[in-house]
């Protein structure tokens, strides 16, 4: 019996029924090709519809460090939203620069002006004397999903209308800006972008710029940034009715600081930080307000401040010239409630 079941066991394994579990059955080959061709054609199809309003975005700007003499150049890339001529790109794409040049799909080349820029959320707004340009058609990023397609055109490294594709990896993510502000709701990609995709455009499947490509994490594979596109909406408002964006004004440099349990429980607070004052500046809404240095802001226009973004998110241009209910702790003993009026700013 022994030998009849060692029997049975080589039979087994020396049939070809493992291997054909693994392989392909008829006609699944031919089902993944045509997976394979049906994604193909979604990209191809939006890039060809969207390709035509991508700029290849030729800045040059005068030499900053101390040994260097005469100018230097940049590029980056920029999308058309208006058939009029107006160009969205990043800021730091064009800062500084004494001069900007854009190439349009067809090669036909322009003279820029710079409409203004957003440095707190890295976008420009460019204007080119042009009329009857192919605006790309701006989409929802309220509706995007994770795992969504997302496709990045650009002109990395000087290589126009490279096409890049991957999915929306994360939504809702958070990037510094260069003037230390938080831009909200970043959407993260895996769609390859390299020095000059910035201020290129990130298109869904049906060919809407979803976002505008912005950053990359350096060292790191597939993990990407872009604005989105509802923020870019705004800020191009802004930046076409008054050449800026308007954002509340305090006149303080503050830090977050740990709060000590014992002043938690004292004073009955919900946080276990806040943000102290380590700078005002003179004649200031913080100034004519008393804040002072040192003082520790545990809450503004009611809502509890755990940390510096936390002002930052209040201060919008709804809030200007509004007086804000300000609640502070001074000398870690006394909490101060007062009234500050944030101003205008540009950044």
């Amino acid at each position: 019996m022994a030998d009849r079941i060692r029997d049975v066991d080589l039979t087994f394994l020396a049939t070809p029924a493992s291997a054909e579990a693994g392989a392909q059955a008829p006609g699944q080959e031919r089902t993944d090709a045509g997976l394979l061709d049906s994604y193909s054609q979604v990209v191809s199809s939006a890039v060809s519809k969207a390709a035509p309003s991508v700029v290849h975005v030729h800045v040059t700007r005068r030499a900053t460090a101390p040994d260097s003499r005469g100018e230097m150049e940049g590029s980056g890339s920029g999308v058309v939203v208006a058939p009029d001529g107006y160009i969205v790109t990043n800021s730091h794409v064009v800062d500084r620069a004494t001069s900007v040049q854009v190439m349009l799909a067809d090669g036909t080349e322009y003279a820029a002006q710079v409409v203004g820029q957003d440095p707190a959320t890295d976008l420009a707004l460019l204007s080119i004397l042009g009329s009857g340009l192919h605006a790309a058609p701006l989409g929802d990023s309220d509706t995007l999903r994770a795992g969504q397609i997302a496709i990045a055109i650009g002109n990395p490294l000087g290589f126009q209308s490279t096409v890049t594709a991957g999915v929306i990896s994360a939504l809702g993510r958070s990037l510094r800006s260069r003037t230390g502000r938080l831009i909200e709701n970043i959407i993260q990609t895996d769609a390859a972008l390299n020095p000059g995709n910035s201020g290129g455009p990130l298109i869904d499947s049906r060919a809407l710029v979803i976002g505008i490509n912005t950053a990359i994490i350096q060292f790191a594979q597939g993990i990407c940034f872009a604005i989105p596109v509802n923020t870019v909406r705004w800020v191009v408002t802004q930046l076409i009715r008054e050449g800026r964006v308007v954002r509340g004004f305090m006149g303080i440099a503050g830090q977050m600081a740990p709060l000590p349990v014992r002043v938690v429980r004292y004073f009955n607070l919900q946080q276990s930080s806040a943000v102290q004052v380590i700078g005002v500046s003179p004649n200031s809404p913080a100034s004519n307000a008393g804040l002072k240095e040192g003082d520790v802001i545990i809450s503004l226009a009611g809502k509890p401040v755990t940390g510096v973004d936390d002002i930052h998110r209040l201060l919008t241009r709804d809030v200007v010239g509004k007086p804000l209910d300000v609640a502070l702790l001074r000398g870690w003993t006394s909490r101060i409630e007062a009234t500050i009026t944030p101003s205008t700013t540009q950044e």
